[in-house]
């Protein structure tokens, strides 16, 4: 065993600049001490390490005391970060990697690749978890050498080593390491699989491993050529707002239709829906009924059909029965439910209100109303419709009041009891959150 593998070298050549996901635990330990020694053979790797306090431990204190330790002995700078789960009910494990990898995304530097420290054996337990789910190719191909994250690199050099290869290491340089005594509880799924299933399959057959990492790398080469065959017709079905064109799909095969479908969702940062949520995604969404405005909840998300396209779209809550008073005119307003707040600014063209008229925020209005460069009067459905405006914004969008007269939407129209000469008046601006 040479002091730093050569295949560690080539895997993170030419990045220079790393920063390793560091648990304390046997793993990640021997990773960081790779990347020291390799450090001391090319004084220009600056390297980080990071910790993340998940709270859930008794030992957890301890273990960032272990951390601190052997990195400052080390001379790597340490982050330690401590988050707190978001009890969505996905699960515990599910919900510590998620604000794990979140921490990961806010703590990285430009130019830096992040390394965490998963090996051969951990390939094995992602796989058989996979096809517990019943996951297609796309979750079979478990864990990639080399993945985009966070606009750089995560990358898993120790992907190709056994756990009885870094823990030769580790006894050879006489590293210290963090027992997590969770570890040894096989509720955990992944547990399971590590303390009762996999020695069982890897006595039996030695090379189980190896070949399970064969399986989901072929894989990953089947589903990164269905992303090259799919990436032009796909780009055909997109328009500049992301949305996806149906008529196209309806003439396609199902899994033709399916496999545009995901990636079009993936391409949206969305969580890969399951089979059955993919069939229902269609059935209920793009194929409801015309005069229907069908939506089907994924995670925060929504999937929308308006125009005969498909959009994903942040889920808001309606704000029809809300009415914010505008007190301070000079100040902007903050609107609820995330939607961001409202401002006024001079040089536009609606009219500034009176002393005695009072200002508010709704986002609904009665009757028939007369919006400047329209003749005649429209109910706010009828206007919306003649300007584009899909329905899930109606409710969303800010109209100003003055008393009860409606003066402006934001962004959509004047009224003419709200009108003036264009740059006389005042211009009401919508930040949105995010924006």
């Amino acid at each position: 065993m040479t002091m730093t593998p050569s295949s560690l070298v080539q895997q993170l050549s030419p990045h220079r600049q790393f920063l390793v996901a560091f648990s304390g635990g046997l793993d990640s330990t021997v990773l960081l001490h790779q990347l020291v020694c390799w450090r001391r053979q090319e004084p220009g790797i600056s390297l980080r390490a990071i910790h993340i306090h998940h709270g859930i431990s008794q030992n957890a204190d301890s273990w960032v005391e272990h951390c601190q330790q052997l990195c400052a002995e080390w001379q790597v700078p340490l982050v330690v970060e401590r988050v707190t789960l978001r009890q969505s009910g996905a699960g515990l494990e599910a919900e510590a990697r998620a604000a794990r990898y979140q921490a990961f995304r806010e703590a990285l530097l430009p130019g830096e690749v992040l390394l965490t420290a998963q090996h051969l054996d951990d390939q094995s337990e992602t796989l058989l978890l996979a096809l517990k789910r019943g996951s297609g190719p796309a979750g079979l191909s478990a864990m990639p050498v080399s993945a985009t994250f966070a606009d750089t690199q995560l990358i898993r050099p120790l992907l190709h080593e056994t756990r009885a290869t870094l823990l030769l290491w580790a006894q050879r340089y006489g590293l210290r390491w963090i027992e997590d005594e969770s570890n040894q509880d096989d509720a955990y799924d992944r547990n399971f699989l590590r303390l009762r299933v996999l020695p069982l399959l890897n006595a039996r057959w030695p090379h189980f491993a190896e070949a399970a990492a064969r399986s989901a790398a072929l894989c990953g080469e089947q589903e990164q050529l269905l992303d090259e065959l799919l990436a032009d017709e796909l780009s055909l079905l997109l328009d500049e707002n992301g949305s996806l064109a149906i008529d196209p799909l309806v003439s396609m095969s199902g899994p033709k239709r399916a496999a545009l479908l995901r990636r079009w969702l993936a391409g949206l940062g969305a969580t890969m829906p399951s089979r059955e949520m993919l069939t229902r995604l269609w059935q209920e969404v793009a194929l409801a009924r015309e005069d229907a405005s069908p939506c089907l909840r994924l995670g925060d998300f929504d999937v929308r059909r308006f125009q005969q396209r498909l959009w994903w779209v942040k889920a808001l809550p309606g704000q029809t029965d809300s009415e914010i008073v505008w007190q301070n005119l000079r100040a902007p307003l903050v609107l609820p439910d995330g939607l961001g707040q409202v401002f006024l600014s001079p040089g536009g063209d609606i009219r500034p209100p009176h002393a005695s008229e009072p200002v508010t925020i709704r986002f609904k209005a009665p009757g028939m109303l007369h919006i400047v460069g329209r003749h005649g009067g429209r109910k706010l459905k009828k206007i919306w419709q003649e300007l584009g405006v899909p329905p899930w914004l109606r409710d969303t969008t800010p109209l100003l009041f003055y008393g009860d007269t409606l003066i402006a939407a934001a962004g959509r129209f004047v009224t003419r009891d709200g009108g003036c000469e264009a740059g006389e008046g005042v211009r009401l601006g919508w930040q949105k959150t995010g924006s």
